[in-house]
């Protein structure tokens, strides 16, 4: 068994890895134990300026980190960029906040004197997706690596060299030994990492499969997690918003990263009035769309990831047919063993389509059409998920009337849903628990110690 990189695009297999052995498995879940009693007392200036050097040395070899991405899962070269500068940005974010997050805060009590303080907890283990390889790390460990934790990571295993790579950075920017580990490990040594005693917390990014098999070990031994799921999240169109903006914003919020982001614009729902006007501006956007090499800067739709992964959706997308619903554009494979698909755009589908309960992870796109206001709000709640949603109006009273009543972790209006450093990320229903980013992101695993002098 191993983890193995094939290029999506060229479909040929870049690297091998083998799993680590028990000895060296063992070693590694040591060092980070050992590493944490001394990580934890070391200066928040000491953190600061080596998550400082972090941040330098993506923004000086932003390039070589951005292929290693394309390279592995086929994003296009230009948001690979994006991803590593993303990255920068966050450490950054963190080397600067973290003294005023986890500053002990006075608190009025019955006690002479209170105050609360932020402890580390200790080795804090993240299972991560292959979507978002580099950031989706990022908004793990900065945080925690500011806080004192020290962090095991078990990635994707289609993206062993970006892991690979995560680990080295670190210890290129001067970060101790095993302060923070790639673990190239199969399930059954990530459920071992979980019940190990040192281990004080999990998160995870992924599927709701893999979430729930995480919590159900992680709760069994009492240890906090944090879960970021999937999502199908709904993009709202009223008569009156811009429906050129609308267009325009909703290629990128549907197709970003070849349609594989858990926080992508899902299911299109526009108002009738403007249905039309609408999905011939959207299908025109589309039909530009330049696909193909995702190293080549113009392309805006590369290769799924992986083969199992366009099968899938290959056979969401029959599904959809076969319940009514009508391919205006799309639907095939640029060439016929690419896993290239083609940006498909598909109507005529009911309101209640099943659909509505699964998540389309690839450039296909389902819209629908509703009358009321009332309606739009029950279709973008007619789903398990729960993580983001976009508004789009004229009316700012109309926004803010909406945004209570959508059951999602983000509301966006006028405009896409974005993750960012300094606001709370997180689902709600099936799309997971707990926050990432932000100070909300950062007190997720801390000891939040109240002490008092009587």
């Amino acid at each position: 068994m191993s983890y193995r990189t094939f290029n999506p695009y060229t479909c040929k297999e870049e690297a091998r890895f083998n799993f680590i052995s028990k000895t060296a498995f063992y070693k590694k879940l040591n060092l980070a134990e050992s590493s944490f009693n001394h990580w934890k007392f070391t200066a928040l200036e000491e953190r600061s300026r080596i998550l400082m050097k972090v941040a330098d040395l993506l923004e000086k070899e932003e390039e070589k980190h951005a292929r290693i991405i394309t390279t592995e899962m086929g994003k296009p070269i230009s948001q690979s960029r994006m991803e590593v500068a993303k990255c920068a940005w966050i450490s950054r974010y963190y080397a600067e906040k973290a003294e005023e997050f986890i500053a002990p805060v006075k608190m009025e009590s019955t006690a002479r004197e209170s105050y609360i303080r932020f402890d580390p907890l200790g080795i804090i283990f993240a299972v991560m997706p292959w979507n978002f390889p580099y950031w989706q790390v990022f908004r793990y460990i900065a945080p925690n690596f500011m806080a004192g934790n020290t962090g095991l990571l078990k990635h994707a295993s289609n993206v062993p060299l970006c892991a690979i790579a995560l680990e080295q950075l670190f210890l290129d920017a001067g970060a101790p030994e095993g302060v923070f580990q790639n673990l190239l490990i199969n399930y059954e040594q990530a459920g071992q990492v979980i019940r190990h005693p040192a281990v004080r917390g999990i998160t995870l990014t992924g599927s709701n499969y893999a979430g729930y098999k995480v919590a159900e070990l992680a709760g069994a031994m009492g240890k906090k997690t944090v879960l970021e799921l999937g999502g199908s999240d709904p993009y709202i169109i009223f008569s009156d918003a811009d429906l050129e903006q609308a267009a325009e914003t909703g290629i990128m919020a549907r197709f970003q990263n070849n349609g594989q982001s858990c926080i992508a614009a899902k299911r299109f729902i526009v108002q009738e009035e403007v249905y039309e006007s609408f999905l011939s501006l959207f299908r025109e956007k589309v039909e530009a769309l330049k696909v193909g090499d995702p190293m080549d800067p113009e392309t805006v739709i590369g290769p799924v990831a992986r083969k199992d992964l366009l099968l899938e959706l290959e056979d969401q997308l029959q599904h959809i047919v076969a319940q009514g619903g009508k391919i205006l554009t799309g639907g095939r494979r640029q060439r016929p063993k690419s896993l290239i698909l083609e940006p498909t755009i598909v109507t005529d589908l009911p309101i209640d389509a099943p659909i509505n309960q699964d998540e389309l992870f690839g450039p296909v796109i389902p819209v629908f059409s509703f009358q009321k206001e009332y309606e739009a709000v029950q279709m973008a709640n007619n789903t398990p998920f729960g993580l983001a949603s976009s508004i789009w109006t004229g009316s700012r009273e109309r926004a803010d009337r909406i945004a209570p009543r959508i059951d999602a972790g983000t509301v966006a209006v006028n405009g896409m849903v974005k993750s960012e450093p300094n606001l709370p990320f997180g689902g709600v229903k099936a799309s997971g628990y707990g926050r990432e980013l932000s100070e909300t992101g950062m007190h997720e695993f801390l000891n939040i110690k109240t002490v008092n002098y009587f």
